[in-house]
């Protein structure tokens, strides 16, 4: 019985046999062809028989070469397949969110990585914007959006309501009377563009007369309106969640109790054909039990 040949000879044989040269065999290997063509004559001599016949331009199989190198071709195929199948790592499937800088950065951001711990098989791809539905233009799987809910998708999910509360730098809340606060906190206003009607509801649920005071300042998201008051000096109304985090740090101060009930919240929002993705439906799931630890996963509706 004749021994097995080294493995290296019959992968120079092999890709010798495939491509037709051996060149190309040698470019494949990262060798270079006088090594291909020397282990392919210690092969033949290990066979005692002609495996290639040399050419004044190149190679060709012998009958026997053609017939050895279809065996070879399928050991090699399926090595590569067992070793797939138990070693290798399954790819990970992609998942495209698209969500506001503000969401995306104060409620996302943080919690990812717990994400990624449970569900190492999900590629998550996160982007930004700051109108999330106009700027919708780059297919996504999954969209949080900011509204009332009231869009042309019917696979929409709440994430639990909002409510919004007064925040300022810490200077503007010392010596704050709580009888006229409001009013004094309402000089130094931040607006958020597309919110410029939340002082106006915060003054109703106070019971006061809304000051008609110019803001120092208008921002088009709430990162943007927090990042000013770590910097600076201002007031500013953003929803709750959204504050969490520069309260806990002392960047900014909440002087008031009153918690504003928003007539919008965020709704996460999948194209019609792709609510029964259990990608989404995992990351739907997980991101109401994180920003509401009491809600019930189920599905989008």
């Amino acid at each position: 019985m004749t021994t097995l040949p080294h493995m290296i000879w019959l992968r120079s044989f092999e890709a010798a046999a495939r491509l037709g040269s051996f060149t190309g065999a040698a470019q494949e290997l990262n060798l270079t062809p006088a090594a291909i063509s020397q282990q392919i004559r210690l092969l033949e001599q290990h066979l005692g028989a002609p495996l290639f016949t040399r050419l004044p331009r190149g190679v060709a199989l012998t009958d026997i070469g053609h017939a050895y190198a279809q065996p070879i071709r399928k050991s090699f195929t399926d090595m590569q397949e067992a070793t797939n199948g138990l070693f290798a790592r399954p790819a990970k499937r992609p998942l495209r969110i698209r969500a506001s800088i503000s969401f995306a950065t104060l409620i996302l951001a943080p919690r990812l990585g717990a994400f990624q711990k449970h569900h190492p098989d999900i590629d998550l791809q996160v982007s930004t914007s700051v109108w999330t539905p106009a700027a919708g233009k780059e297919p996504v799987d999954l969209e949080i959006r900011y509204g009332h809910g009231d869009w042309a998708e019917r696979d929409i999910r709440p994430l639990g309501h909002r409510f919004g509360i007064l925040v300022c730098t810490p200077d503007l809340a010392r010596g704050l009377d709580p009888a006229e606060g409001f009013d004094k906190l309402a000089e130094r206003a931040i607006h958020i563009i597309g919110s410029e009607t939340d002082w106006r509801q915060m003054a109703t649920l106070l019971g006061r007369p809304y000051p008609h005071t110019p803001p120092i300042m208008k921002v088009d998201s709430s990162l943007m309106a927090l990042q000013v008051l770590t910097t600076g000096s201002g007031a500013v109304i953003v929803a709750e969640d959204f504050a969490r985090d520069f309260l806990d740090r002392g960047h900014v101060i909440c002087p008031l109790p009153h918690r504003l009930p928003l007539s919008r919240s965020f709704y996460a929002v999948a194209p019609d054909h792709n609510n029964t993705n259990p990608d989404v439906q995992a990351f739907c799931g997980w991101l109401l039990q994180s920003i509401n630890p009491d809600e019930s996963p189920g599905n989008l509706t």
